[in-house]
C-alpha cells in the first residue's frame, strides 16, 4: 500500500491542478515572437520548475517520477494507472489506436486530432513507445493527417505502423521489404474474384439514386459506399440504407456466380445474401425490414457451398456513414498482429482504443491473450462499451482520448520505479 499512500499524499498536499496547467501551457503554447507572450511563457516555465522541485524534495526516492506524474495526470488518472499496474503488473508496451470517433470526434473536435493528444503521442514516441494506428480509412488518408499532425520524421521513424482498411494492409515505413504488406493478396482466388466482381459493378450497375447519392471510397481491397451528404444526416442515413440493400444483392450475385456459374438465379441470390447477413447482424435486419427487403427464406435454408463463401465475407453497416464489404479473414486483429511483428514488439501489452465492432475484435484479442487493456469513448457501439466497462471501465468523453493516454503514461512511469 506504500505507493497508494504516496499518491494520496501527492494529490492531497500539492496543487497538482495548477502544476498541470503550467505544464500544458509550456508544452502546447511554445514562446512566440511577442515580448508579452514570451514573458508569460517564461513565468509559467519558472512556476512549473518550482512546483516540481517542491515535489522532488518531498519525495526523495521517487520525487522525479512523482513530479512528472503530477504535472501530467490528474488524481483520478493517476490512481487508475496505479490500479491497472497493480492488477496486471505490466506497463503498456504498444499503442493500438483507432482514429475516427476515437482520437478525434466530429462532434467535439471538428474531426481533428486535438493538439494535446498529438503532443502526448509525440512524448510516447520520444520514450520509444511503438504506435499502431488502426483504422478503416485508406492508407493515403491516414498518412496525410498523421504527417500533418505528428510530422514526417515521426511517421517515418520506424516505430509507427498503419493498419488500414480495417486490416487489408499494413504500412510500416523504414522496414525494407516489410514496409508495405498487402494482406489481401494472401486470400484465395475465389474470394478475390467475388470482390473484383462487386467492385467492378457497384457504381456502374447501381440505381441512379445511389450513383448520385454515394461515392466509392478509394480502397485497395474493401468495397465501401460513402454518402455524398453530411455524415449522420437524414439524407446520409437514407442513401446508406438503400446502398446496403443494393450491396447485399450485388454480393449475392457475385457469390452465386462463383458457386453456380451462369446458372445462378439473381432473385434467389439476393434472398440468400439478405437472409445470411440479416441473421448475422440485427442492424442489417432492421434496415431490411424498414425498406421492405426481408428475405423469404432463412439463413438455415442456404446451400452449404453458398453459406461457406458468405462466412468468409463481412458486410458492415455504419448508420448514416457507410456500407462496406470486407473479408473476415482480413480484420484489424490480423493487421495488428502483423504490425506488432514488424515493429518487433516481443511481448506486447497494448492499450487498444476504439469505438466500433472492428475495434472490439482487437480488444477481445488483447484480453484473451493477456496482451493489453481496452478503452473507448462513451459514444462507442453498445457491444464495445459493454466489453470495456466489463474489463477495466476505461471510458472517456468524446474528443478526450488524451485522458486515457495519460493513464498509460502514468503506468509507464510507475513501472519504471520498479524496474
Amino acid at each position: 500500500m506504500e505507493r497508494y499512500d504516496q499518491l494520496y499524499r501527492l494529490y492531497d498536499e500539492f496543487d497538482t491542478g495548477q502544476l498541470r496547467a503550467y505544464q500544458d501551457f509550456v508544452d502546447l503554447f511554445p514562446p512566440v515572437d511577442s515580448r508579452v507572450a514570451l514573458e508569460h511563457w517564461q513565468n509559467a516555465s519558472e512556476e512549473l520548475a518550482a512546483g516540481k522541485d517542491e515535489i522532488r524534495q518531498a519525495f526523495p526516492d521517487v520525487g522525479e517520477t512523482f513530479a512528472t506524474i503530477a504535472a501530467s495526470v490528474d488524481r483520478e488518472g493517476a490512481f487508475t494507472a496505479l490500479d491497472l499496474y497493480t492488477k496486471y503488473d505490466r506497463a503498456v508496451t504498444v499503442l493500438v489506436l483507432d482514429v475516427d470517433e476515437t482520437l478525434r470526434s466530429a462532434g467535439r473536435t471538428d474531426n481533428e486530432i486535438p493538439r494535446d493528444t498529438l503532443h502526448r503521442l509525440t512524448e510516447f514516441h520520444e520514450d520509444g513507445m511503438p504506435i499502431v494506428v488502426c483504422t478503416g480509412q485508406t492508407l493515403e488518408n491516414v498518412k496525410g493527417f498523421l504527417i500533418q499532425g505528428l510530422g514526417n520524421e515521426l511517421v517515418h521513424s520506424g516505430d509507427v505502423s498503419v493498419v488500414y482498411e480495417a486490416g487489408t494492409g499494413v504500412f510500416t515505413p523504414g522496414h525494407g521489404g516489410d514496409t508495405k504488406q498487402l494482406l489481401y493478396e494472401d486470400l484465395d482466388e475465389a474470394i478475390r474474384a467475388v470482390f473484383d466482381d462487386v467492385r467492378s459493378r457497384v457504381l456502374s450497375a447501381a440505381p441512379e439514386s445511389i450513383r448520385r447519392g454515394c461515392h466509392l471510397q478509394g480502397n485497395e481491397f474493401n468495397v465501401t459506399l460513402k454518402p455524398n451528404f453530411e455524415t449522420g444526416s437524414d439524407q446520409a442515413r437514407a442513401i446508406i440504407d438503400e446502398g446496403l440493400v443494393y450491396m447485399l444483392d450485388l454480393l449475392g450475385e457475385a457469390v452465386a456466380g462463383q458457386v453456380a456459374g451462369a446458372d445462378a438465379d439473381p432473385t434467389a441470390a439476393h434472398d440468400r445474401a439478405r437472409a445470411f447477413y440479416a441473421a448475422q447482424d440485427p442492424e442489417i435486419r432492421t434496415v431490411l425490414e424498414q425498406r421492405g427487403g426481408v428475405p423469404s427464406i432463412g439463413a438455415e435454408d442456404l446451400p452449404e457451398a453458398t453459406a461457406d463463401v458468405f462466412e468468409r465475407i463481412d458486410v458492415a453497416y455504419y448508420e448514416a456513414d457507410a456500407a462496406e464489404i470486407g473479408s473476415l479473414e482480413l480484420n484489424k486483429v490480423v493487421g495488428v498482429e502483423s504490425a506488432i511483428d514488424v515493429l518487433g514488439v516481443a511481448e506486447p501489452f497494448a492499450l487498444v482504443m476504439g469505438d466500433s465492432k472492428s475495434d472490439l475484435r482487437v480488444m477481445q484479442w488483447a484480453h484473451d491473450n493477456d496482451a493489453g487493456i481496452a478503452a473507448a469513448p462513451e459514444h462507442a457501439s453498445r457491444d464495445v462499451l459493454d466489453f470495456v466497462v466489463g474489463t477495466d471501465d476505461l471510458v472517456f468523453d468524446p474528443g478526450q482520448a488524451t485522458d486515457v493516454l495519460e493513464v498509460a503514461f502514468a503506468m509507464d512511469r510507475l513501472a519504471r520505479l520498479d524496474g
